[in-house]
């Protein structure tokens, strides 16, 4: 970790060596927190890698207003939706350019075999260039959109029309999500033709407001205004530099230098003195997130050779209530959270507030413990997080008071960490015992919380608890496949409360987001959904 934190900070006053200085009103540095695992949106689940590559690069057919949850046409101009539910049209805006870099040349303006392209790439294993470059696409799996999307047909050059088997009452909004960033075809061919198709994931092609330019690992990551960009009146800054600064302290002694002018994740202790600095603002908001553990329930953890204690329910249930959330939140949030309950934010809809947590009682978990079969001393793993986010400001204090609270109840917890990108894909592997994770809601419907993180479809992405429970998931299903608002109320909160009962996770907080930046930094938007998007952002002199 001292690696990440010193290099960054070293390279700061050089930043923008050959590069306008960074007073300049057409440059932006964006202190982020961590290295992306690559720039194919599709493939991954992080706000670190949507940042870098589906907020500056790519549009995507349907978008989220910048700093909301209404949907808003993309590269899509209008669509309908057949009777049915199951049948979309989308027509697409035409005139749209796709980048012109050192290496790749567009011949032709974005049309609907992009379209066809994007999609048929995630649905089929026979795709030329999946075959070529095989990957997973676990946000569209995730969803079951790989099994629900029956075909994508183009009508004409500027039309196309996807077939679903089910409703799916989310469509458009997951339609607006990173992962369905829309790719050029005429790249794909290239790279294809060229021997090269991972370099989809390292030279990212897109019609968004930047050009990627260059990337260093661990340091920086440049962009280029995009001069073709078919809103130009948004894009505002000619230069947009990601300082990758993964120690909270350095990017905040960065911002108040000048050396960044827009950054994340304060530690809580922070707040204060960056509110009260007369160059900085500090815009924020309730967070549309959750920081919780999920427990991983699989008989036998993978790379182990015993029995998987966390598979019991009595001893999850032990856990859950040895866990002294007042505390926690206290001391790792420091005013910037709010307990939590329930499998997701109250500000959701469908949210059941009478979910409600089991009592703090260490005797009980005890017993619970005892009735399992469960020895004192028995060992199992907790991962931590080795980078902040928006729902975890210090992910290592919070593991080393957890390890206290499961010590009082006889379970010795050993704290596990790895980067980033490494800890996202050995626990999608099954690796970890108990793990710290979270989410930011991604597009405003209760199935981006209830279906995404905890169904069966998503047990190989980002259900870290590894859990499928029949009936639950046939409630979060029906859910989804009916139109009826009201109706999918009452389903959703019967999966709250199943939920609740079978403690896959245990709910810790909901965080305040905080965004510092410059006092000269315009109409920067905080997103619900916990992304950085830096069109329509300018800087003044």
């Amino acid at each position: 970790m001292l690696k990440h934190a010193v290099i960054p900070l070293l390279l700061g006053a050089g930043l923008l060596a050959g590069a306008p200085s960074a007073l300049a009103a057409s440059n932006l540095v964006f202190c982020s927190e961590g290295s992306p695992a690559g720039f194919d949106p599709g493939q991954y689940t992080t706000g670190t890698d949507f940042d870098a590559s589906a907020e500056t690069v790519f549009n995507r057919l349907t978008q989220f207003e910048r700093g909301g949850t209404a949907v808003v046409p993309g590269l899509a101009t209008k669509w309908e939706v057949a009777e049915d539910g199951k049948t979309y049209t989308f027509h697409l805006r035409e005139g749209v350019k796709f980048h012109t870099t050192e290496y790749f040349k567009p011949t032709r303006e974005f049309n609907a075999d992009d379209v066809l392209f994007t999609f048929n790439r995630m649905l089929d294993p026979n795709q030329p260039f999946r075959k070529a470059y095989p990957t997973e696409f676990p946000y569209f799996t995730d969803m079951g959109m790989d099994r629900n999307i029956a075909r994508v047909e183009k009508v004409d050059a500027h039309t196309v029309r996807f077939t679903l088997n089910e409703v799916d009452a989310a469509f458009i909004q997951n339609l607006a999500m990173s992962f369905a960033s829309i790719q050029s075809a005429e790249y794909a061919e290239q790279l294809l033709t060229q021997g090269k198709p991972a370099d989809i994931n390292q030279k990212p092609i897109g019609t968004g407001p930047f050009v990627f330019n260059k990337y260093q690992k661990d340091a920086l990551i440049r962009f280029k205004g995009n001069k073709d960009y078919w809103q130009p009146e948004d894009v505002k800054i000619d230069n947009l530099i990601f300082a990758i600064t993964t120690d909270a302290s350095v990017r905040m002694q960065k911002l108040k230098k000048n050396e960044c002018q827009v950054t994340l994740f304060p530690r809580p202790a922070d707040i204060k003195p960056l509110s009260a600095d007369a160059k900085l603002q500090m815009p924020h908001q309730a967070g549309f997130n959750l920081g919780y553990i999920a427990y991983n329930v699989m008989d036998q953890i993978k790379g182990s050779n015993t029995p998987n204690p966390l598979a019991q329910l009595k001893v999850r249930e032990a856990l859950d209530m040895a866990v002294n959330k007042p505390q926690i939140i206290e001391s790792v949030y420091q005013g910037a959270g709010q307990l939590a309950s329930n499998a997701m934010p109250p500000t959701q809809w469908s949210y059941d507030d009478s979910v409600k947590d089991a009592p703090y009682d260490p005797e009980k978990a005890k017993q619970l413990l005892k009735e399992a079969g469960i020895k004192e001393g028995t060992e199992i793993t907790l991962w931590a997080m080795p980078v902040q986010r928006p729902y975890n400001p210090n992910a290592k204090l919070m593991a080393e008071m957890l390890q206290a609270d499961w010590a009082k109840v006889g379970i010795k917890a050993k704290i596990v960490s790895y980067e980033w990108g490494e800890y996202i894909k050995r626990s999608k592997g099954g690796e970890q015992g108990a793990m710290l994770i979270g989410w930011s809601g991604d597009n405003g419907d209760p199935d981006n919380w209830l279906g995404t993180l905890y169904g069966c479809d998503a047990v190989d992405g980002n259900n870290f608890s590894k859990w499928c429970y029949k009936p639950y998931d046939d409630l979060i299903k029906q859910a989804k496949a009916t139109s009826d608002q009201a109706k999918r109320i009452e389903l959703y909160q019967q999966a709250q409360h199943l939920l609740k009962e079978q403690v896959p996770i245990t709910p810790i907080a909901h965080s305040t987001v905080y965004q510092p930046m410059s006092a000269k930094v315009k109409d920067f938007k905080i997103s619900p959904f916990g992304l950085n998007s830096f069109y329509g952002v300018s800087v003044d002199k």
